[in-house]
């Protein structure tokens, strides 16, 4: 059999290739699955899909009636899967449930760091030989406040960093991590965490009831100068409230590997285009941001087990054998 896979990176594409070598062929394509895309499937049994896939009602009944019966989405993220109407097209929806938490973990703290040190400004400074330090100071995080939205593996290994920097810890999730605790973790409400935080990261799922978690409100109760850092899904955020608080000149530094509308922009190249998403313009130019493509999972290590992952849940399907990893099971 072989496998149609959408949205291949290029440093990704050897690795599922060697990952599936033995089993099935497989077929990389570097576009992603889209409306406009969705036919190129007619005739594929199974297909794999990027995180930015466009996977509504409408893209899966055009998979279904070309003949896909099963969709391995190569990420742990699946709000952008219609699950009902897969279930009513008697389709196989499967996901990789977990990978390395140190990838996402470690590149949110990238992104503090070069916010709170201006890595970016001084990088590109020294490159036109211009060795003033002014407008670079940073602070010390040790004994500041980080507050971690969120939990999970991800905000766990967060957590043992920042731990690790000496800084006092706040928590909120629905559920308590003992690990989170033992480092000395405080849960709180979500209000006295923005308020009190000098670092605040997220690290909870996209669904309806995290839709704009951070939003116009939750914005104005942060500190004037806190680090704001997304890794996790860009509807976390109420974007269009983060410049309007931008341009009233809050924040020390905001740094963002996810935007809610990044379909159709992160992952590909507009370099010479124009970009007509104005909120996205606008983010960009202000000094203290930095936006990154959706890359903070994007290392050799998680990559290869999502990979790995993708190919036990194809081959699960073959066996008729259903994981943790199926969110709807072969019917």
């Amino acid at each position: 059999m072989e496998i149609l896979a959408f949205g291949v990176q290029a440093d990704e594409k050897p690795l599922i290739q060697q990952a599936f070598r033995g089993h099935h062929e497989v077929r990389c394509l570097d576009v992603f699955l889209n409306e406009d895309t969705a036919p190129i499937a007619a005739g594929y049994e199974v297909i794999s899909t990027s995180v930015n896939a466009e996977l509504g009602a409408g893209v899966l009944e055009v998979l279904a009636a070309g003949g896909t019966r099963m969709i391995a989405q190569r990420s742990t993220g699946f709000n952008n899967i219609d699950l009902k109407a897969a279930e009513r097209l008697g389709m196989t929806i499967a996901r990789v449930s977990y990978y390395s938490p140190y990838s996402v973990a470690e590149f949110a703290w990238t992104l503090a760091m070069a916010v709170n040190r201006h890595i970016v400004r001084a990088s590109t400074r020294t490159r036109d030989f211009d060795f003033r330090l002014d407008g670079l100071m940073g602070r010390d995080l040790r004994g500041r406040t980080a507050g971690v939205l969120g939990t999970g593996k991800i905000g766990e290994a967060f957590t043992r960093i920042a731990h690790g920097f000496g800084m006092r810890l706040l928590g909120w999730d629905v559920v308590e991590n003992p690990v989170c605790r033992e480092l000395g973790m405080t849960y709180v409400p979500k209000e006295q965490l923005l308020a009190e935080s000098d670092l605040v990261t997220l690290h909870v799922p996209l669904m309806p009831e995290t839709q704009h978690l951070i939003d116009a409100d939750a914005l104005k109760a942060m500190k004037d100068d806190a680090i704001l850092v997304n890794s996790s899904r860009g509807g976390l955020i109420d974007t269009t409230a983060l410049v309007d608080e931008l341009r009233a000149g809050r924040f020390a530094g905001v740094g963002l590997d996810v935007y809610e509308a990044e379909a159709g922009l992160f992952f590909l190249d507009k370099s010479l285009e124009a970009i007509e998403d104005d909120t996205l313009a606008r983010l960009v130019t202000f000094p203290n941001v930095v936006v990154t493509s959706h890359q903070a999972y994007y290392t050799v290590d998680a990559v290869g087990q999502i990979v790995d992952a993708t190919v036990r849940n194809v081959l699960d399907y073959r066996a008729g054998r259903r994981s943790e990893n199926v969110l709807v099971p072969r019917s």
